[in-house]
């Protein structure tokens, strides 16, 4: 299967598309090094587009998770938006900081990870900053923020 060429004006209606979530009590699940939450999202307004919101923590290292969006159109592979990742790693020039990757039409275009670029930031610290961020980016409704505490990493 492979992603199909998407324009950046395309991704952009995807991003600006207004969404909610149809689960908003999934649960945490247990994988191996970290804990897992997947939420399944719908287009609002009559659109049938299919997203997916995942949240996911290391069990060992707080600066280590990662949440993100994904489209899903059958037939195709899925395409992330947009992963918020925390300050665990490196990613190029950007070195231990919270980034925020997003799909471009020329990573796509280049055969590259649809959402390979990245750009440093400073509008979150933890996972639970990095939803909002989600949810304030991609139109998000349906899920309840506070239930997802804002608190800061250890110094």
């Amino acid at each position: 299967m492979s992603t199909r060429l998407y324009s950046d004006q395309e991704l952009a209606e995807l991003k600006r598309m207004p969404k909610r979530v149809t689960n908003p009590r999934a649960r945490w699940s247990n994988k191996p090094g970290h804990k897992q939450r997947n939420y399944e999202v719908r287009g609002r307004g009559g659109n049938a587009a299919r997203f997916s919101v995942y949240l996911r923590q290391s069990l060992i290292d707080d600066s280590n998770f990662s949440c993100g969006i994904a489209y899903i159109q059958p037939g195709e592979r899925r395409l992330t938006l947009a992963r918020y990742n925390g300050p665990s790693h490196r990613h190029g020039d950007i070195h231990y900081r919270p980034h925020i990757h997003r799909a471009t039409a020329g990573a796509i275009a280049a055969g590259r990870k649809p959402e390979s670029e990245a750009d440093e930031t400073d509008r979150f610290e933890i996972l639970e900053g990095a939803l909002r961020c989600l949810i304030g980016d991609y139109h998000l409704e349906g899920l309840d923020v506070e239930q997802h505490e804002e608190r800061r990493l250890p110094l």
